[in-house]
């Protein structure tokens, strides 16, 4: 195998923007290592996870002995298989054999390692001072770790749901744009054939290569892309040059809030150091490693668990910010709609209570219709009273009358019972009638 190139490597695989210590103190080691694994064909990136599972579950045994000792060999095997963690996706990025099950691999083995070294550092620190503040550092460090990736989780699903969104609703206006042009064309075409046959010829190839461009294409781009991919520029400038009808940009609130936030993100940037600076990732290095360390595990926990909560909140601010963009944007590409805060008139109390006509046009509202067999075949009506167990009841009263034969006001008629239904009465006379025999030779067996 050809001898890979170290800043070829560092290229191809590093991330354009990662955490502080991923990028100073993994990165640098990560990528020789990379060089040695990618010679030998037998190393996956799924037996690299597999690895750094073992060897965290290693580090948390050292932990669970509690001496000074065994704390640095545990703080060290931690940083191995971080190390190895990281290693796992770059093997992947550069061999290109990463898979599905190899990412969903990854997060969960990094949940079971964190949950297995907090309980053992922390039981390690308990039994021998017997100090309560060690069990609840076990169940901060196991509640953060897990508020830390469910949120930057949802936080993603969300954003990702909102680009869609608007991606259809351009898309929706544009075709209904695209269509206007076109018949307006048309029109144009038909009526002044005779004398504007040049102008009205043109018109219709603008309109079809219109619809031509936005057949494929969503006519929308978000500046998070731009910026994204060109870092270094401003938001005016990549608004400018996007070449788009429609730039979405869903963070500008935040940006016009904070002005000296991207001017930060652009300087740290350079040595790809992304702006979240207390993440899951350093957090748990402090944990792990620092604390062990240093022989400060409570104050080391207290205090990178405190950093970790002051930039979750600003997380959730900057995207509560998004939201608020997400509805302008909204707002602003489809007008029309004008339904927040109201609620339906149809469920407003009384609505099924009306007469004439408003009660008939509510009755054959499609939405509101009874489902018919063929659409829910599990569908049964309420069962009616048996009349035959009422003049049973009560001896005295007269026949029974039908509810079904007087129709409740505003209200479909309930469908009769089904052919095949059989009185109590006849249930009981059922019951007490002459035993049914198994059939001949049944007791042989």
């Amino acid at each position: 195998m050809a001898r890979l190139s170290l800043r070829a490597v560092q290229k191809l695989t590093c991330k354009k923007r990662d955490a502080w210590w991923t990028v100073f103190l993994v990165d640098p080691t990560a990528t020789r290592l990379l060089l040695v694994f990618a010679r030998f064909r037998f190393i996956t990136p799924n037996r690299v996870t597999w690895a750094a599972l073992f060897i965290g579950l290693a580090a948390g045994g050292f932990f669970l002995r509690g001496d000074r000792q065994s704390l640095i060999i545990g703080a060290l095997l931690y940083h191995l298989s971080f190390v190895l963690d990281c290693i796992d996706g770059k093997l992947a990025r550069l061999k290109g054999n990463g898979t599905v099950f190899g990412g969903w691999l990854d997060y969960v083995f990094d949940r079971i390692r964190v949950l297995f070294c907090a309980l053992a550092l922390m039981g390690g620190q308990f039994f021998p001072h017997d100090d309560e503040r060690y069990l609840v550092a076990a169940l901060v460090v196991v509640f953060l770790d897990m508020l830390r990736y469910v949120d930057a989780l949802q936080i993603y699903k969300m954003r990702m749901s909102m680009r869609a969104k608007i991606e259809k609703v351009t898309r929706t206006r544009a075709e209904a744009e695209q269509a206007e042009r076109a018949e307006q064309a048309e029109r144009a075409e038909r009526a002044e054939r005779a004398e504007r046959a040049e102008q009205a010829e043109q018109a219709e190839r603008d309109a079809r290569a219109g619809v031509q461009q936005g057949a494929g294409d969503t006519p929308v781009v978000f500046m998070e892309d731009l910026l994204r991919e060109n870092p270094h520029l401003p938001a005016e400038t990549l608004r400018a040059g996007a070449g788009a009808p429609t730039v979405v940009d869903l963070h500008e609130q935040f940006r016009g809030q904070f002005p000296w936030y991207t001017r930060i993100r652009r300087a740290m940037l350079r040595t790809r150091v992304r702006p979240h600076l207390i993440s899951g990732i350093e957090f748990q290095m402090f944990v792990f490693i620092v604390g062990p360390l240093i022989g400060q595990i409570l104050w080391t926990t207290a205090v990178s668990a405190a950093l970790l909560v002051a930039f979750e909140l600003v997380i959730m601010y900057k995207f509560w910010l998004s939201t608020r963009d997400f509805t302008r944007v909204m707002e602003e590409l489809n007008p029309d709609t004008d339904t927040v805060g109201t609620i339906a008139p149809h469920l407003h109390k009384g609505r099924h209570r009306q007469r004439g006509g408003a009660a008939d046009a509510l009755l054959d509202d499609d939405r509101y219709r009874a489902p018919e067999p063929e659409e829910n075949p599990f569908f049964q009506p309420y069962p009616r009273p048996n009349p035959v167990l009422l003049n049973a009841a009560d001896p005295t009263a007269g026949p029974a009358a039908d509810p079904a034969d007087e129709p409740t006001p505003g209200l479909p008629g309930i469908p009769p019972p089904h052919g095949d239904t059989m009185p109590l009465t006849q249930i009981g006379q059922a019951w007490h009638g002459p035993s049914r025999k198994a059939p001949a030779g049944w007791e042989d067996y």
